[in-house]
């Protein structure tokens, strides 16, 4: 028989990836703005994801739904637990957004729309990892409901991650600017970049040694056969990606920076649903526990797999169409 879960929990580990890839990128230019003063050259910043910002937010979407429909004893333990976090993310996302659309039509204000959409970056990058963080730790659940305090998500290994998180934005954002970039903000991109890798290994580092001594169960995952066969090879790949990214950037290779960046994204990803797997809810509901009905589950998945073609199509054709470099003096696409 068809294992519907695992069919729903890969279906939401990819959305919630692909989200991590396109959106990071997107929020990691907000971060970024900071390091360029020129107004011209933040035009360039923000003209580059201009096509696909508001896009790129559809994989969460997804992932949210895919929860809802598939597993909701997550949907409303993990809601419950993150409330505040997750509210305060799409709080700072709408003010992101409004600053993206409002920053190109500003005269006199738009110091005032570069404040909210740095803003909104980076607060919404850190809530991101803050809720990783949380998730990592644990939820307590009690008859499947989420049985902890309000602000049990608040410590500091969910500060650190939140940390963690808007490094990787913004070692996304850094290489996806090179790539789309030239001249004076594609060299100061090149010269930034070896810094914030630095700091992601030093991050990696830091949760890697972190999480297994204050998680027993995890370490035990990582540490014991097969788990452990996965594992050792990804702490070599991660200095090796981290040395090819910093030569790319000494090269000034332009789509190899980024390119390297998704793979350390992509290892540190992988890492982390093998620690959790089977358990959807750290640290004891698996995915099969808190499954919805089988009925329930084919019903969305005939729509999902309807509704996925077509959101990867538009994905695809809104890069494809838009795939230059954006230079300053462009019209820009607002």
């Amino acid at each position: 028989m068809i294992d519907l879960s695992l069919i729903w929990i890969v279906i939401i580990a990819i959305g919630v990836f692909i989200y991590v890839v396109l959106d990071g990128f997107d929020l990691g230019i907000g971060i970024l703005f900071p390091f360029i003063k020129n107004q011209q050259e933040r035009d360039v910043m923000m003209n580059t994801v201009a096509p696909v910002w508001d896009g790129n937010e559809t994989w969460m979407v997804l992932g949210g739904a895919g929860l809802f429909a598939a597993f909701p004893m997550v949907y409303s333990a993990v809601l419950s637990a993150l409330y505040l976090p997750i509210i305060l993310m799409v709080i700072a996302l709408i003010f992101r957004g409004v600053a993206f659309e409002f920053r190109f039509k500003a005269n006199r204000s738009k110091p005032l729309w570069d404040a909210a959409f740095i803003g909104g970056s980076v607060l919404s990058s850190f809530l991101q990892g803050v809720i990783l963080g949380a998730y990592i730790q644990g939820i307590n659940i009690v008859d499947g409901r989420y049985a902890g305090g309000g602000l049990d998500w608040l410590t500091p290994f969910s500060l650190f991650t939140g940390v963690g998180v808007v490094v990787v934005y913004a070692a996304l954002g850094c290489g996806w600017l090179i790539m789309k970039t030239d001249d004076v903000l594609q060299s100061a991109m090149y010269r930034l970049m070896p810094r914030l890798i630095i700091a992601l290994l030093l991050i990696f580092i830091a949760v890697s040694i972190y999480t297994p001594m204050a998680h027993p169960i995890i370490a035990e995952r990582w540490f014991n056969p097969p788990q452990l066969l996965y594992f050792s090879p990804v702490p070599i790949l991660v200095v090796v990606f981290t040395f090819l990214t910093i030569r790319a950037c000494q090269k000034h290779q332009e789509s190899m920076p980024f390119l390297y960046t998704l793979a350390l994204v992509f290892l540190a990803y992988t890492g982390f649903l093998i620690s959790i797997f089977p358990y959807v809810i750290p640290p004891s509901i698996t995915i099969w526990d808190a499954a919805a009905p089988a009925n329930s589950q084919l019903f969305a998945l005939i729509g999902a797999l309807i509704l996925i073609p077509i959101i990867i199509i538009y994905t695809i054709m809104a890069y494809w169409v838009f795939r230059d470099k954006v230079r300053v003096g462009d019209e820009g696409y607002h």
